[in-house]
């Protein structure tokens, strides 16, 4: 069953890692590269600060946990772990992998770009469905750079849903944390009534 489910993820990966262009090469790049970020995450930043003035130093701190977390957990336990290899150091299909820039660290399993971008949409979901309703639009953003992985020929499509659910996990958990030092402090709750 294992080995049927492995090659069904190669396969798509291999479909998928096939629709390359010099143009979306470089797009898929910037999607995945994290500094490219850097003004999405300080807008974030702005709102948390701008709704939650001093207490959002608890937010940041959870959102903080979330992706220290969620990288760990998938970088330093579940890929020497399951150890499975990325597409582009699997010698069954690595020839036929497309990479943009460089294939990275030997295992994949799971995606820790994935689970960061899912753990962090999460997080600033739980935070904001009440006070914004585009904000599930923080999911989209997750998505792109999860499947960005795919794309720039690093992680297969198994690796990203397992990061993602990973990431999910730590970011409700930690925004139910966070949420519970806002009332044991007294503090303004984070959900609106």
């Amino acid at each position: 069953m294992l080995d049927w489910l492995d090659q069904i993820d190669k396969q798509i990966f291999l479909f998928l890692n096939a629709f390359n262009s010099p143009f979306s090469d470089q797009l898929w790049y910037l999607i995945t590269n994290i500094p490219s970020w850097i003004p999405f995450y300080m807008l974030l930043l702005f709102f948390v600060i701008k709704v939650f003035k001093k207490d959002s130093i608890y937010l940041i701190g959870g959102i903080l946990l979330v992706i220290l977390c969620s990288d760990q957990f998938t970088s330093s336990f579940m890929k020497p772990f399951f150890g499975r290899l990325r597409p582009c150091h699997d010698d069954e299909i690595g020839q036929l992998v497309h990479i943009v820039k460089k294939c990275g660290g030997q295992f994949g399993f799971a995606s820790g770009h994935s689970a960061n971008s899912f753990g962090l949409a999460m997080f600033i979901w739980m935070v904001f469905r009440h006070y914004w309703k585009w904000v599930w639009l923080i999911f989209v953003w997750a998505f792109a750079v999860a499947f960005s992985r795919i794309m720039v020929g690093v992680h297969y499509p198994g690796d990203i849903i397992a990061g993602g659910l990973v990431g999910i996990l730590f970011g409700w958990l930690l925004f139910k944390i966070t949420e519970e030092v806002f009332f044991r402090m007294k503090l303004e709750p984070i959900i609106k009534n």
